[in-house]
């Protein structure tokens, strides 16, 4: 609203001009966000806290028995002040914007469905997985189907390191780019079992998908460094810095002891716009090494499952997601956190060369 408003003005007056650019635009999406969360903190915490929204601990795990009742559902705060920013920076006439709006907020509504079901019907389970998977599915073809009518998108693959490898997956690419989305979303999940461990992370992988998400859109970077241009895909660097903006907001209360958790609504909304960041981007295999944390704790949960049917009860892990096992072989919970944090902005570093390593 405000780029449109002001946009106007910058043929008369100056100053105005800077609201032309995306780097500026993204900045002050990321300063909004940061303080409407920050400001709206209290009062959710409060909110929730009134409705008695708290979340189910791990009885497994005896550390997280002064967790118990703390209120869950705060990914709403998230979503909240990435929208109001985005609405506010965002030039609302891009495509590419409305629909990363759409895969935030339908894999958040189910994540809050999830939520409901486990808070205010006390159904710790929530969804069936098959239930929550298949919802995931739904919002991610309609968004890949929808991003099929740009005609400056296209199905072709770019490999890292390499400058000329670029399949043409054809319609094959819409099973491939709705894989990405679903299992971004559940490697965002899996991983929120520590306080600020998914945020900070999911923190770092934004801001190195802002990166790339703005060379694509940026023909002259993108020749440069010889990376798929997508014209018009830049603007989803406003998103990007809003959700940055939020989730350091939302990690000012989620970071330990924490007063209040994301839950399912944060986590999968977040995930799934992870994801789709990196389909419009072009770089939807890289998005393995940017998120590596989330990988790892993906892996670790499908390594323990598969063992344990395989083996007749054995387990590999103490318990599963890694993050956990760590917990149990005694490691205080903040140093596996901040661990877990530098391990995120090693990869996300290594994600980043990769543009020069072409």
């Amino acid at each position: 609203m405000l780029y449109h408003l002001f946009y106007s003005l910058a043929d008369t007056f100056s100053v105005f001009n800077v609201f032309r650019y995306i780097t500026f635009r993204s900045v002050q999406a990321l300063v909004t966000a940061l303080i409407l969360s920050i400001f709206l903190g209290p009062a959710m915490i409060r909110f929730l806290v009134r409705l008695k929204f708290g979340q189910h601990i791990l009885e497994e795990v005896a550390a997280h028995k002064a967790k118990a009742g703390t209120p869950t559902m705060g990914g709403l705060l998230i979503a909240g002040s990435v929208l109001i920013s985005v609405l506010l920076w965002g030039d609302l006439r891009n495509h590419y914007l409305w629909l990363t709006i759409l895969v935030f907020a339908g894999f958040g509504a189910v994540g809050l469905i999830d939520d409901y079901i486990k808070v205010v019907r006390k159904n710790n389970k929530g969804l069936s997985a098959r239930a929550k998977f298949w919802g995931q599915v739904a919002v991610a073809l309609l968004a890949i189907g929808l991003l099929f009518l740009e005609p400056a998108y296209s199905t072709k693959l770019y490999v890292p390191f390499f400058k000329v490898l670029t399949p043409d997956l054809g319609w094959f690419y819409i099973p491939f780019a709705v894989l990405v989305l679903v299992g971004s979303s559940n490697g965002v999940n899996l991983t929120d079992g520590l306080d600020g461990l998914a945020i900070g992370t999911t923190v770092v992988a934004s801001g190195c998908m802002a990166v790339f998400i703005y060379v694509a859109g940026h023909a002259a970077l993108a020749k440069y460094l010889f990376v798929a241009s997508v014209p018009g895909v830049g603007e989803v660097t406003v998103f990007c810095g809003a959700l940055i903006g939020a989730g350091l907001g939302f990690l000012w209360y989620n970071a330990h002891p924490a007063q209040m958790f994301m839950g399912d609504v944060g986590s999968l909304s977040l995930g799934g716009a992870l994801g789709f960041i990196s389909v419009l981007s072009k770089q939807e295999l890289l998005l393995a090494v940017v998120g590596g944390v989330f990988v790892f704790e993906t892996l670790s949960v499908v390594l323990q499952v598969g063992y344990f049917k395989f083996s007749g009860g054995k387990r590999i892990f103490r318990m599963a997601p890694l993050h956990h096992h760590f917990e149990l072989k005694g490691i205080p919970e903040s140093k596996i956190i901040i661990r877990f944090w530098i391990l995120s902005i090693l990869m996300a570093l290594m994600a980043l060369s990769t543009l020069k390593l072409r």
